[in-house]
């Protein structure tokens, strides 16, 4: 009886973890990097400056490379990309200047890709996007799943991040801890 139960057991866990791993869906994946593979301000040539609001389209193929140059006067340290036409779950995103790159439906059906947290690491990566420096948004495909064609994003740069829902609770449940705590000490005080 109980060698069954732990087979049962252990067939759970090593389903649970196949399943944790696998990757089912066919995501199409935005890649923003350096231009060039570059990660510093410089000259490039194909690259078309932006302000901190500007728009652009997926290539028609659904892959390749869009380059632009930040010319806003200012050093970016979130952008947030929007586009309407592939669901949310079913978008993947990498970035080399953001530790952080989210993506959520909008109330509006639209989505958002938001990339922000900026770090300083030990090369001084993931920095965010300064002015002057030029950068490439990649449209690439996962398991044949690609990016519409002439796809329309919208794009924000220092937009403020609304917190998760995850951290609005975990804050009021301290400030609750915080305040009964308060009471059991000013009770003791008294007594």
């Amino acid at each position: 009886m109980k060698i069954s139960r732990i087979c049962a057991a252990m067939l759970l866990f090593v389903l649970g973890s196949v399943m944790a791993f696998a990757d089912g869906i066919n995501d199409p994946k935005i890649i923003v990097r350096g231009a060039g593979g570059s990660l510093v301000a410089g000259r490039c040539e194909q690259c078309q400056g932006v302000g901190l609001n500007f728009n652009f389209t997926v290539p028609e193929s659904g892959t390749g490379s869009l380059f632009f140059t930040n010319t806003s006067g200012q050093d970016w340290t979130s952008l947030a990309l929007i586009e309407k036409g592939v669901p949310a779950a079913d978008v993947k995103c990498n970035s080399e200047f953001f530790s952080s790159c989210t993506t959520k439906t909008l109330k509006n059906g639209s989505v958002e890709i938001f990339l922000s947290g900026v770090r300083d690491g030990a090369l001084n990566r993931d920095r965010g996007i300064a002015n002057g420096q030029s950068f490439s948004i990649a449209f690439s495909c996962v398991k044949q799943s690609c990016w519409p064609g002439g796809l329309t994003f919208s794009a924000h740069a220092n937009v403020g991040a609304v917190p998760e829902p995850g951290t609005i609770a975990l804050m009021v449940t301290g400030l609750g801890a915080l305040i009964s705590r308060r009471k059991t000490w000013k009770n003791r005080w008294n007594s």
